[in-house]
């Protein structure tokens, strides 16, 4: 057995234009899929193909500021306060139509134009009203940490920081989003780390390091990370967003025929 996957829309598939993603994913097995933003995307075409082939859209983030021009998320700034709000109206109307459970909220950077004081404590308000109005819905808020290497100055780069802001934003409907690849490059201790973080974890992306392609071109043992996983009770799902080093098709041999192939 291994944990439930899905398909980062994102990332793989992309020899095909989006809307034809889902039924390459659908071809390749998968069940469930997620994407970073799918905002850009007529939401009502989306819908109809997750209705069509009885895929589950799993996760989403939050609009996340100008990323062209590396902005991050904007949880974290001040006077972004109220962008971020209709952010999260955007992202709760997108996730009733694409009937998604989770969305996840990258914080942002760090801005010297005001205290990390100033910021951590626009973060905790920002999510605590992010949170109340996802719990209306019945909708989990994530919180990713990411690493500083491939993303200079973002602000929560380790888990117990968002372990921390987890606990002062105090929602019951809140969780860890826990990226193995930013995880390995911050903290390492991967197994251990993610059995002591299992309570608090909602979701899990894969991809492995230094390079972000897929499981056995980096530095990690996936097969015993996921087994470990399996072994835990984890319930959740694993997000496979990795940039595939040749097609995307030949990326999935990892994970063997009967594993990726059994719907759940």
């Amino acid at each position: 057995m291994m944990p439930r996957f899905s398909a980062s829309l994102s990332f793989l598939f992309t020899e095909v234009p989006f809307m034809e993603r889902f039924q390459a994913a659908y071809t390749a097995g998968f069940a469930a899929v997620e994407s970073m933003f799918p905002y850009e995307h007529d939401l009502e075409a989306i819908a109809a193909e997750l209705s069509r082939l009885q895929l589950r859209q799993v996760l989403f983030n939050l609009p996340a500021g100008d990323w062209s021009r590396g902005e991050r998320g904007i949880a974290a700034l001040p006077d972004r306060r109220e962008e971020f709000r209709r952010g999260v109206v955007q992202a709760l109307e997108a996730a009733r139509r694409l009937d998604c459970p989770r969305l996840n909220c990258l914080v942002g950077l760090r801005d010297d134009r005001y205290t990390l004081a100033q910021q951590w404590a626009t973060m905790v308000e920002n999510l605590c009203w992010a949170a109340e109005e996802l719990g209306r819905e019945g909708r989990t808020l994530l919180v990713e940490a990411v690493n500083t290497y491939d993303v200079p100055g973002f602000l929560l780069p380790r888990t117990g920081e968002v372990l921390r802001l987890l606990e002062e934003v105090g929602a019951p409907n809140t969780a860890l989003q826990v990226d193995i690849y930013h995880l390995q490059r911050m903290e390492g201790n991967i197994v251990p780390t993610l059995r002591a973080l299992l309570p608090r974890i909602g979701h899990i992306q894969i991809a492995d390091p230094p390079e972000r392609h897929q499981p056995g071109t980096g530095e990690l043992r996936f097969e015993y990370i996921l087994g470990q996983l399996d072994a835990m009770g984890y319930q959740g799902y694993v997000g496979l967003e990795y940039a595939p080093l040749g097609t995307t098709a030949d990326s999935l041999g990892w994970i063997g025929r009967a594993s990726c192939r059994e719907r759940v």
